[in-house]
């Protein structure tokens, strides 16, 4: 069973994705909890994966995901946002998080967007993988330019490596289709987040989708599928 973790202030909100996650087989939501709550849920639950709201009024969604970030072993996150202040989505984009969701993600998509996360995956919904592309900073000629050339210093193994990472497949996943160790492609994982100059997956799959190694419709990513 995949464990997780809802943390937002709504208790609509937090209702409604138990009662959707619980719906699969093999998903569990093993606590809800506020923000002011969720470190001590983390802590005591242990889920693989975390989602958590980007905004809360009793504490920082920002300062939930440094905290869970700490901990010795903490879980996959994605935020739950409206994307109503980029300046959020920017900050956690470069802490490192792995993935994105809007609150109306359909029913499937979340359960599935799950399943990748806990599989080490990176998930975008569509719309966020839109709005991401246009408020992620370097949108000017020179900044995408700079950008299109540090995916080009990559080996052809390590452009093969990160259009599937930007696909939302897991390492071991890249591995079964590349016909590599996990821990081989750990390593180019590795790599490419170094020579991309990028704090995590998904802003590598950002450089991705902008360098053309996508498809041209930006909904790449789990949820996108």
């Amino acid at each position: 069973m995949i464990r997780v973790v809802v943390v937002d202030d709504e208790a609509l909100v937090r209702s409604g994705f138990r009662l959707i996650l619980n719906a699969a087989d093999d998903i569990e939501v093993v606590a809800t909890a506020t923000g002011a709550q969720a470190l001590a849920a983390v802590r005591e639950h242990r889920p693989d994966v975390a989602l958590l709201d980007i905004r809360m009024p009793d504490v920082d969604g920002l300062t939930v995901l440094r905290e869970l970030c700490a901990l010795p072993s903490p879980p996959t996150v994605a935020m739950l946002t409206t994307f109503d202040t980029d300046e959020y989505v920017l900050t956690a984009l470069h802490s490192g998080v792995a993935g994105f969701l809007l609150k109306d993600t359909e029913p499937d998509q979340l359960a599935q967007s799950v399943r990748t996360l806990a599989a080490g995956g990176v998930v975008l919904s569509p719309k966020a993988s839109r709005r991401l592309l246009r408020s992620h900073p370097g949108t000017g000629p020179a900044a995408v330019d700079e950008d299109v050339a540090r995916v080009e210093r990559l080996t052809d193994r390590e452009r093969d490596v990160l259009v599937l990472l930007a696909e939302g497949l897991s390492n071991a996943d890249i591995g079964v289709r590349l016909h590599l160790s996990t821990g081989t492609v750990k390593d180019h994982v590795s790599a490419i987040l170094t020579k991309l100059r990028v704090a995590g997956r998904v802003q590598a799959a950002l450089l991705a989708q902008r360098a053309g190694l996508l498809d041209s419709d930006p909904d790449f990513g789990a949820a996108g599928r």
